[in-house]
């Protein structure tokens, strides 16, 4: 999609964010620019999201050291969805260890949609990366407990230790999911089938769409994004809720496939590891920096929040967060 942002300066940075007044200038004009597009549609193949007013939009913008950057809904609740998918990634690697979540699970694109059964019958079974149903299924598959309610409890406890607060259940949304997921019960059979999933599928396939139908804000996602760029380390909270290791690995799965079959374009023009989830939100890690989260529920044909993206690429490229951009040593010295 276009993101409107030609007129925004590139900066290139490689050390820590600006003064917090220059943060706050910007988020505010990154808000006050999106705000201004009205493009996208709400999902509407999960009744209990097709009734989110589009004209919600939050902005929020958490440091390494806990500052907050707002603008906007940013203190808005809605679900999850497949933001869920890093972050529960992120607690099964700091389980089972880098090797095993790779040989089961994988971390290349599969270049087909988020939900594609082809994918994983081309690649004998194996589900490629977390960020599609497929790999997110054998991953809370693969989540140490010994019944289904318990692995459904380590995952909340989990995700809420990336946001520091205790999250709950959206029983709507998980009722009108459970409803219609038919799906990903077919995904899970089949990968029970391969061997990849070796408990229940119908136990996987509900823990599984508990984990997206948890309530965030745009504030949650932001401070569970920070928790990633900080190596693992709660900048609010102070705990450590996985390894260094680990939230490398997390983000480098976020970098190639977190947006699905548009990562590289995503990667191409904003440069940062980001996740989006079908009911309007959007999270992207900034190393050693912060966490970028936005909320609007207008998405495009790609199943990406509208003014999420083009919020994203204006404070990355004016806060001078894209990874791949630098400057030159040569003519700072001129």
């Amino acid at each position: 999609m276009e993101l409107d942002i030609a007129h925004v300066p590139q900066e290139a940075a490689t050390g820590p964010l600006p003064g917090d007044s220059r943060v706050d200038a910007l988020i505010e004009a990154a808000y006050a620019h999106a705000a201004t597009h009205h493009e996208g549609t709400v999902a509407d193949y999960i009744p209990a999201l097709a009734t989110a007013d589009p004209a919600q939009f939050g902005l929020s913008l958490v440091d390494v050291h806990g500052g907050t950057h707002e603008a906007g809904d940013a203190a808005a609740l809605f679900s999850i969805q497949s933001i869920s998918k890093a972050f529960v990634y992120a607690l099964l690697c700091d389980a089972v260890g880098h090797e095993a979540a790779l040989a089961t699970v994988g971390v290349n694109n599969t270049g087909l949609a988020f939900n594609s059964v082809v994918a994983i019958e081309l690649n004998g079974g194996h589900p490629r990366n977390p960020m599609v149903n497929a790999g997110a299924l054998a991953t809370t598959a693969l989540i140490p407990a010994a019944s289904p309610e318990r692995r459904w409890l380590t995952i909340q406890h989990g995700l809420s230790r990336f946001a520091g607060r205790a999250l709950e259940l959206d029983d709507a949304v998980y009722a009108s999911e459970m409803a219609a997921n038919q799906r990903n019960a077919a995904i899970a059979q089949l990968l029970e089938s391969y061997g990849r999933i070796r408990v229940d599928p119908a136990g996987v396939v509900d823990v599984y769409t508990r984990q997206c139908s948890l309530l965030v804000s745009a504030h949650d996602l932001a401070v569970m994004g920070a928790t990633l760029a900080d190596g693992g380390v709660n900048p609010v909270t102070g705990e450590r809720v996985v390894s260094a290791e680990v939230a490398r690995d997390t983000l480098a799965v976020m970098s190639a496939s977190g947006m699905y079959e548009n990562s590289g374009e995503w990667l191409f023009e904003i440069g940062l590891p980001g996740k989006s989830g079908v009911a309007g939100g959007i999270v992207c890690v900034a190393p050693g920096k912060g966490g970028i989260a936005t909320f609007s529920p207008p998405l495009d044909a790609a199943g990406n929040s509208v003014r999420g993206q083009i919020a994203t690429a204006y404070l990355s490229r004016a806060l001078g967060l894209n990874l791949f951009a630098s400057s030159s040593h040569f003519a700072q010295k001129e």
